[in-house]
Protein backbone atom coordinates (compact mmCIF):
# COMPACT_ATOMS: atom_id res chain seq x y z
CA UNK A 1 0.00 0.00 0.00
CA UNK A 2 1.35 3.66 -0.99
CA UNK A 3 2.53 5.87 2.13
CA UNK A 4 0.69 8.87 2.77
CA UNK A 5 1.14 12.06 1.42
CA UNK A 6 2.20 14.79 3.53
CA UNK A 7 0.11 16.96 1.69
CA UNK A 8 -3.05 15.43 0.28
CA UNK A 9 -5.45 17.44 -1.98
CA UNK A 10 -8.25 14.61 -2.47
CA UNK A 11 -11.12 15.08 -5.46
CA UNK A 12 -11.79 18.91 -4.36
CA UNK A 13 -14.17 20.86 -5.86
CA UNK A 14 -15.27 24.33 -5.22
CA UNK A 15 -18.01 26.37 -6.56
CA UNK A 16 -19.12 29.36 -6.10
CA UNK A 17 -22.94 30.92 -5.96
CA UNK A 18 -23.95 34.40 -6.55
CA UNK A 19 -27.86 34.55 -6.04
CA UNK A 20 -29.06 31.72 -8.41
CA UNK A 21 -25.88 31.41 -10.26
CA UNK A 22 -23.37 28.55 -9.52
CA UNK A 23 -19.90 28.92 -11.14
CA UNK A 24 -17.57 25.80 -10.35
CA UNK A 25 -14.40 26.75 -10.64
CA UNK A 26 -12.54 23.92 -9.83
CA UNK A 27 -13.35 20.03 -10.15
CA UNK A 28 -12.06 16.54 -8.94
CA UNK A 29 -8.50 17.89 -7.84
CA UNK A 30 -6.13 15.92 -6.36
CA UNK A 31 -2.23 15.95 -5.36
CA UNK A 32 0.01 14.48 -3.39
CA UNK A 33 2.62 16.83 -2.05
CA UNK A 34 5.68 14.47 -0.01
CA UNK A 35 7.57 16.44 2.88
CA UNK A 36 10.30 19.03 1.91
CA UNK A 37 8.92 18.73 -1.90
CA UNK A 38 8.78 21.99 -4.18
CA UNK A 39 5.78 21.98 -6.09
CA UNK A 40 4.41 25.04 -8.35
CA UNK A 41 1.09 25.10 -9.97
CA UNK A 42 0.93 26.87 -13.36
CA UNK A 43 -2.16 27.70 -16.10
CA UNK A 44 -3.49 30.54 -17.47
CA UNK A 45 -5.48 33.55 -15.74
CA UNK A 46 -8.90 32.32 -14.43
CA UNK A 47 -8.17 28.68 -13.67
CA UNK A 48 -8.10 28.48 -9.82
CA UNK A 49 -4.65 28.07 -9.63
CA UNK A 50 -4.90 31.29 -6.56
CA UNK A 51 -8.20 29.25 -5.40
CA UNK A 52 -6.53 26.40 -5.39
CA UNK A 53 -3.59 27.67 -3.09
CA UNK A 54 -6.70 29.35 -0.86
CA UNK A 55 -7.93 25.86 -0.10
CA UNK A 56 -4.65 24.54 1.13
CA UNK A 57 -4.32 27.94 3.17
CA UNK A 58 -7.74 27.10 4.40
CA UNK A 59 -9.28 30.76 3.15
CA UNK A 60 -11.68 28.80 0.57
CA UNK A 61 -13.70 25.99 1.55
CA UNK A 62 -13.90 23.15 -0.82
CA UNK A 63 -17.58 22.33 -1.98
CA UNK A 64 -16.45 18.68 -2.21
CA UNK A 65 -13.29 16.55 -1.37
CA UNK A 66 -10.70 17.21 1.21
CA UNK A 67 -7.21 18.95 2.39
CA UNK A 68 -4.70 16.62 4.28
CA UNK A 69 -1.94 18.04 5.89
CA UNK A 70 0.32 15.42 8.14
CA UNK A 71 -3.02 12.96 8.97
CA UNK A 72 -4.94 16.24 9.85
CA UNK A 73 -8.19 17.58 8.35
CA UNK A 74 -7.22 21.50 6.94
CA UNK A 75 -10.66 23.21 7.91
CA UNK A 76 -9.67 26.90 8.58
CA UNK A 77 -6.57 29.01 8.44
CA UNK A 78 -4.21 28.38 11.01
CA UNK A 79 0.21 29.01 11.76
CA UNK A 80 0.94 25.27 10.04
CA UNK A 81 0.20 27.33 6.50
CA UNK A 82 1.85 30.22 6.00
CA UNK A 83 1.37 31.82 2.83
CA UNK A 84 3.00 34.73 1.18
CA UNK A 85 0.84 36.83 -1.63
CA UNK A 86 2.29 39.00 -4.23
CA UNK A 87 1.08 42.13 -2.27
CA UNK A 88 3.84 41.95 1.13
CA UNK A 89 1.18 42.55 2.68
CA UNK A 90 2.99 44.09 5.71
CA UNK A 91 2.04 46.91 8.15
CA UNK A 92 3.02 50.28 7.28
CA UNK A 93 3.32 51.47 11.19
CA UNK A 94 5.65 48.42 12.36
CA UNK A 95 9.20 48.16 12.10
CA UNK A 96 10.52 45.14 9.79
CA UNK A 97 11.56 43.71 13.12
CA UNK A 98 7.84 44.27 14.50
CA UNK A 99 6.14 43.11 11.54
CA UNK A 100 8.47 39.75 11.70
CA UNK A 101 7.49 39.71 15.54
CA UNK A 102 4.14 39.99 15.26
CA UNK A 103 3.53 36.44 13.91
CA UNK A 104 5.86 35.33 16.14
CA UNK A 105 4.42 36.23 18.95
CA UNK A 106 1.09 34.94 17.49
CA UNK A 107 2.29 31.63 17.21
CA UNK A 108 5.17 30.86 20.24
CA UNK A 109 4.00 33.08 22.88
CA UNK A 110 4.06 30.86 26.27
CA UNK A 111 6.15 28.37 24.36
CA UNK A 112 9.62 30.33 24.19
CA UNK A 113 10.68 33.43 26.41
CA UNK A 114 10.86 36.85 25.07
CA UNK A 115 14.94 36.05 24.36
CA UNK A 116 13.84 32.85 22.40
CA UNK A 117 11.14 34.77 20.65
CA UNK A 118 13.84 37.75 19.80
CA UNK A 119 16.07 35.53 18.75
CA UNK A 120 14.14 33.73 16.67
CA UNK A 121 12.90 36.67 14.83
CA UNK A 122 16.75 37.92 13.88
CA UNK A 123 17.20 34.21 12.95
CA UNK A 124 14.77 34.51 10.30
CA UNK A 125 15.63 37.80 9.01
CA UNK A 126 19.18 36.50 8.63
CA UNK A 127 17.84 33.79 6.04
CA UNK A 128 16.50 36.39 3.83
CA UNK A 129 19.33 39.30 4.04
CA UNK A 130 17.20 41.70 6.02
CA UNK A 131 18.70 42.33 9.54
CA UNK A 132 20.42 45.70 8.52
CA UNK A 133 17.09 46.69 7.66
CA UNK A 134 15.32 45.81 11.09
CA UNK A 135 14.81 49.04 12.04
CA UNK A 136 13.16 50.75 9.35
CA UNK A 137 10.03 50.72 8.13
CA UNK A 138 7.67 49.32 5.10
CA UNK A 139 7.83 52.71 3.37
CA UNK A 140 11.69 52.98 4.05
CA UNK A 141 12.67 49.97 1.66
CA UNK A 142 12.05 48.99 -1.75
CA UNK A 143 9.58 46.23 -3.20
CA UNK A 144 11.97 43.20 -3.36
CA UNK A 145 12.99 44.10 0.40
CA UNK A 146 9.35 43.99 1.22
CA UNK A 147 8.77 40.69 0.06
CA UNK A 148 12.00 39.45 1.82
CA UNK A 149 10.07 40.50 5.02
CA UNK A 150 6.95 38.56 4.24
CA UNK A 151 8.72 35.78 3.54
CA UNK A 152 10.61 36.37 7.12
CA UNK A 153 7.87 36.61 9.00
CA UNK A 154 6.01 33.26 6.97
CA UNK A 155 9.15 31.48 7.89
CA UNK A 156 9.18 32.19 11.30
CA UNK A 157 5.91 31.12 11.79
CA UNK A 158 7.60 27.42 11.05
CA UNK A 159 4.97 26.06 8.40
CA UNK A 160 4.54 23.00 7.83
CA UNK A 161 3.97 23.61 4.45
CA UNK A 162 4.87 27.48 3.00
CA UNK A 163 2.58 28.99 0.36
CA UNK A 164 3.94 31.58 -2.12
CA UNK A 165 0.96 33.14 -4.73
CA UNK A 166 2.93 34.88 -7.07
CA UNK A 167 5.38 35.91 -5.17
CA UNK A 168 7.56 37.72 -7.13
CA UNK A 169 4.91 38.94 -9.87
CA UNK A 170 5.43 42.29 -9.17
CA UNK A 171 9.34 43.09 -9.21
CA UNK A 172 11.42 43.69 -11.78
CA UNK A 173 13.51 40.82 -13.41
CA UNK A 174 16.49 41.92 -11.57
CA UNK A 175 15.07 41.57 -7.92
CA UNK A 176 12.73 38.99 -8.88
CA UNK A 177 15.97 36.75 -9.92
CA UNK A 178 17.35 37.77 -6.50
CA UNK A 179 14.49 36.28 -4.95
CA UNK A 180 13.94 33.33 -6.77
CA UNK A 181 17.80 32.69 -5.96
CA UNK A 182 16.96 33.03 -1.86
CA UNK A 183 14.29 31.14 -2.41
CA UNK A 184 15.90 28.16 -3.83
CA UNK A 185 19.04 28.92 -0.90
CA UNK A 186 16.37 28.85 1.85
CA UNK A 187 14.48 25.71 0.50
CA UNK A 188 18.48 23.92 0.36
CA UNK A 189 18.96 25.01 4.04
CA UNK A 190 14.99 24.12 5.60
CA UNK A 191 14.01 21.33 3.39
CA UNK A 192 10.59 22.85 4.19
CA UNK A 193 7.36 21.89 1.65
CA UNK A 194 6.39 24.71 -0.38
CA UNK A 195 3.27 24.73 -2.94
CA UNK A 196 3.70 27.99 -5.16
CA UNK A 197 1.18 29.25 -7.55
CA UNK A 198 3.20 31.16 -10.47
CA UNK A 199 2.65 32.03 -14.26
CA UNK A 200 6.58 32.42 -14.87
CA UNK A 201 7.18 28.89 -16.96
CA UNK A 202 11.00 29.38 -16.02
CA UNK A 203 10.46 30.58 -12.42
CA UNK A 204 8.68 27.06 -12.31
CA UNK A 205 11.15 24.90 -14.28
CA UNK A 206 14.14 26.30 -11.57
CA UNK A 207 12.30 26.06 -8.20
CA UNK A 208 10.55 22.86 -8.54
CA UNK A 209 10.57 19.16 -8.01
CA UNK A 210 6.82 19.10 -10.04
CA UNK A 211 5.07 21.54 -11.99
CA UNK A 212 1.52 20.89 -11.53
CA UNK A 213 -0.29 22.37 -14.92
CA UNK A 214 -3.78 23.39 -14.75
CA UNK A 215 -6.27 23.43 -17.55
CA UNK A 216 -8.59 26.70 -18.43
CA UNK A 217 -11.63 27.59 -16.14
CA UNK A 218 -14.38 27.20 -15.22
CA UNK A 219 -14.38 23.58 -13.73
CA UNK A 220 -10.46 23.22 -13.90
CA UNK A 221 -8.84 20.75 -13.08
CA UNK A 222 -5.62 19.15 -13.64
CA UNK A 223 -4.13 18.48 -16.69
CA UNK A 224 -0.78 16.89 -16.29
CA UNK A 225 2.18 16.60 -13.56
CA UNK A 226 5.52 17.68 -15.27
CA UNK A 227 8.71 16.31 -12.87
CA UNK A 228 12.35 18.51 -13.06
CA UNK A 229 14.55 15.69 -12.14
CA UNK A 230 17.55 18.65 -11.41
CA UNK A 231 19.85 18.06 -8.58
CA UNK A 232 19.96 20.76 -6.39
CA UNK A 233 21.64 22.71 -5.80
CA UNK A 234 20.58 24.63 -8.79
CA UNK A 235 22.60 27.27 -10.73
CA UNK A 236 20.94 29.61 -12.56
CA UNK A 237 23.76 30.17 -14.96
CA UNK A 238 24.19 26.70 -15.64
CA UNK A 239 20.52 25.26 -15.84
CA UNK A 240 19.53 26.31 -19.05
CA UNK A 241 22.36 24.21 -20.57
CA UNK A 242 20.57 21.09 -18.65
CA UNK A 243 18.50 18.69 -20.85
CA UNK A 244 16.18 17.85 -17.72
CA UNK A 245 15.25 21.71 -17.41
CA UNK A 246 14.43 22.44 -20.65
CA UNK A 247 12.70 19.27 -21.40
CA UNK A 248 10.44 20.11 -18.21
CA UNK A 249 10.11 24.08 -19.93
CA UNK A 250 9.17 22.18 -23.26
CA UNK A 251 6.47 20.19 -21.41
CA UNK A 252 5.06 23.20 -19.73
CA UNK A 253 5.00 25.96 -22.72
CA UNK A 254 3.39 22.75 -25.00
CA UNK A 255 0.41 22.49 -22.50
CA UNK A 256 -0.34 25.48 -21.73
CA UNK A 257 0.11 26.40 -26.14
CA UNK A 258 -2.49 23.36 -26.31
CA UNK A 259 -4.76 24.41 -24.04
CA UNK A 260 -5.27 28.20 -24.93
CA UNK A 261 -3.21 28.96 -28.46
CA UNK A 262 -0.82 31.35 -26.39
CA UNK A 263 1.72 31.81 -24.07
CA UNK A 264 1.76 35.30 -23.26
CA UNK A 265 0.32 34.59 -20.08
CA UNK A 266 2.85 32.05 -18.98
CA UNK A 267 5.86 33.76 -20.17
Amino acid sequence: MASKAYLSIESVGVSFSRGAVATEVLRDVSLRVDEGEFVSIIGHSGCGKSTLLNVVAGLVPVTRGAVILDRQAVEAPGPDRAVVFQNHSLLPWLSVYENVKLAVDKVFAGKRSRAERRDWVMHNLALVQMTHARNQRPSEISGGMKQRVGIARALAMEPKVLLLDEPFGALDALTRAHLQDSVMEIHGKLKNTVLMVTHDVDEAALLSDRIVMMTNGPAAHIGEIQPVDLPRPRKRLEIDREPAYLNARHAVIAFLYARHGTVRDAA
